[in-house]
């Protein structure tokens, strides 16, 4: 009995809302526990897909939801993915790592096809045709598993960068060999054609392609800030644009609109639309969600009999075992080091770069959209590229994803593990906490446009930058990976609330705080509080309260407590004046008072707190006493009881 159109309809939609919650938790459990993102999206789509059809149903079912339009989505999804990385990819950074990325795709790409032919012929038993089609495709590591993979582990800037660079360009690079093996496959078996025939019409797509997504990316750079699109159409019109470039390109040859919308992304990135800034957040949500639906969509359409190959007790998946083992400790290793051979690039940010290399959308993607083809030509071998292609994604993501820290730590290409702080404005209130934090081991930078006012936290050895904060050179020239929190404590309260603004989304509107708005500053209180970073301390002391106080001499105290020693003997400790300002945990995470509410201190914990100096504390537990004193003679004169003896 098959299903009417309502029922029908009703699946489609518990499909998507299932790819949702799967999709969003597995991306919510990895930031809870630290595993890779994009293991437990595998694993919840796997599980949700062949493993419940193996016990008589489905949970997910795309192909029978979407059927057909389940792989035009899919590619779509991709497009959007690569265009937002290109979207993040600055010249300003290439001129930097330029010379590394050039070697990573200019020699790397047919350095690693050539190898990965090598394997899959050799090793894994695949006819050339095939072995040769799936290397190009492995040519490919992915942003969609890659920048992840670096957001969560914190890795030093330069092979972070190289990463994220060859991850990126050589998207489309590996989709473009793979169709030039295809079609020279096919030329070759229906017409008797040969590879000059092919190579110069898939290089002219290319360069089609790459002109159209350039053109594509002027026309937005031209009419976004010359108000010929309006603000609430920005988005969409930019979506759109994506989507028709890579269907118009896709017309032209397969997989050639991949090429068109990295490089509007790349091209949008480096003419630097002002306008286009306000859409950062947006793109970053969109990628999140292809990324986390993607990925479960796949794993969930596979079917266990595509993994039959995979067999280890037979001496065909047997090979294929042995090819993942070439890839990982072979291919990849020996295409890093002959392309980076005599660059300046240190050995141990090679032989980190030799080893990561996991793979991800685009791999499946693009396997599953030639198996078919191979087969129609007759190449058996092509219904092995399903289930091979999700063993290797699997196969590189957990052996990546779950040493990524530890090679990192063993080659000393390891970022801050310790949670930093950014500060923007160099005053005396903020070069004192940052020294307080730099002597507890915290990672602090004070960002300031002034080099004058930056000279005594140069004198302190405190870390800084000279540099105008909001300027988009700022992220190119600093690293602000090690940064998990801002405080903005320039002395212009509206300029700390518009820093807060635009690195909320970043790093977290829970993570930007800036000084409160004082007890008597009825200017600042005309600031919206949605503009606002939190406001430090519990008091709300605002930017002229903590410059008097700093005139007056008040300093940062570190209090430590234990299981003796909680937070009201903490309290009892320091002067009636102080304000806590923020816990040091054990872990080095920074947790701030603010004037909303206050953390729950724990043993183990350090109490950061601005008190005043040790003068004036003394001065006024004298005149407490003296108060006490009062009173007990007081108590003493009408009562008839002597006085009591100090302790």
């Amino acid at each position: 009995m098959g299903l009417g159109p309502g029922s029908f309809m009703e699946s489609q939609a518990l499909t998507i809302a299932l790819v949702g919650v799967l999709g969003i938790g597995a991306q919510w459990l990895a930031w809870r526990t630290g595993w890779p993102a994009i293991v437990l999206m595998l694993a919840a789509g796997f599980i949700a897909g062949p493993v419940c059809g193996y016990f008589g149903y489905r949970l997910l079912d795309p192909v029978g939801a979407f059927g057909d339009l389940l792989e035009p989505m899919v590619g779509i999804g991709v497009a959007l993915i690569l265009f937002e990385g290109g979207l993040s990819l600055d010249f300003r950074e290439l001129r930097k790592y330029g010379g590394g990325v050039g070697r990573l795709v200019l020699i790397g790409a047919p350095v690693g096809w050539l190898l990965g032919s090598l394997a899959a012929y050799y090793v894994a038993g695949l006819v050339w045709p095939v072995a040769i089609l799936f290397a190009g495709i492995l040519i490919v590591t992915g942003p969609t598993v890659v920048i992840p993979l670096l957001r969560q582990s914190s890795v030093q800037q330069r092979p972070a960068a190289l990463l994220k660079w060859e991850a990126i360009v050589n998207d489309p690079i590996g989709a473009l060999c793979a169709v030039l093996a295809y079609e020279y496959f096919r030329t070759t078996a229906q017409d008797g054609g040969t590879a000059f025939e092919v190579i110069p019409w898939i290089g002219f797509v290319a360069i089609v392609s790459a002109v159209i997504g350039w053109a594509a990316a002027k026309l937005i750079a031209w009419s976004f800030p010359r108000g010929h699109v309006p603000e609430f159409l920005k988005v969409p019109v930019l979506l759109v644009v994506v989507v028709g470039i890579f269907v118009a390109c896709n017309k032209i040859e397969h997989e050639a609109g991949l090429v068109a919308v990295t490089v509007m992304g790349i091209a949008l990135a480096n003419m630097h639309v002002s306008s286009l800034r306000s859409i950062h957040p947006f793109k970053q949500n969109i990628a999140v969600l292809l990324v986390s639906g993607i990925f479960i969509l796949l794993a969930a359409s596979l079917d266990l009999t595509e993994l039959t190959y995979l067999n280890p007790f037979e001496v065909s998946g047997l090979r294929l075992y042995l090819f993942l083992l070439a890839l990982l400790f072979f291919v990849r290793p020996a295409t890093i080091l002959i392309s980076l051979l005599g660059s300046s690039i240190p050995w141990n940010e090679r032989f980190f770069l030799a080893w990561i290399a996991p793979r991800g959308i685009v791999l499946v993607a693009i396997s599953g959209l030639f198996a078919l083809r191979m087969n129609e030509l007759g190449y058996g071998d092509g219904s092995i590229l399903i289930g091979l292609s999700f063993a290797v994604v699997v196969a590189t993501i957990v052996a990546h994803g779950f040493t990524v820290n530890l090679v990192a730590r063993l080659l000393g290409v390891k970022g801050a593990t310790r949670p930093g702080l950014l500060i923007a404005g160099a005053t005396p209130w903020t070069i004192a906490l940052a020294e307080r934090l730099h002597k507890l081991d915290t990672p602090v930078m004070i960002v300031d446009s002034s080099w004058q006012r930056l000279k005594p936290a140069r004198s302190l050895g405190l870390p800084t930058y000279h540099g105008e904060i909001l300027n988009e050179a700022t992220e190119h020239n600093l690293d602000l990976a090690p940064f998990q929190s801002l405080v903005a404590a320039t002395d212009n309260e509206a300029y700390n609330a518009l820093v807060c603004s635009e690195f909320a989304p970043e790093i977290g509107t829970d993570k930007v705080y800036q000084l409160g708005e004082g007890a008597d500053d009825d200017d600042h209180r005309a600031i919206p509080a949605s503009l606002r970073g939190r406001a430090l301390f519990a008091s709300g002391w605002g930017v002229d309260d903590v410059q008097q106080r700093s005139r007056e001499g008040w300093v940062f105290r570190r209090t430590k407590l234990s299981e003796q020693f909680d937070i009201n003997d903490a309290r009892e400790t320091l002067p009636e004046a102080a304000n806590m300002l923020l816990l040091v945990k054990p872990s080095g995470e920074l947790v701030f008072f603010t004037h909303a509410g206050a953390p729950e201190p724990q043993p183990g914990d350090s109490i950061i707190s601005y008190s005043p100096p040790r003068e004036i504390s003394e001065e006024r537990v004298a005149k407490q006493s003296a108060k006490a004193a009062e009173a007990n003679d007081e108590e003493g004169d009408a009562d008839g009881s002597p006085d009591p003896q100090p302790a």
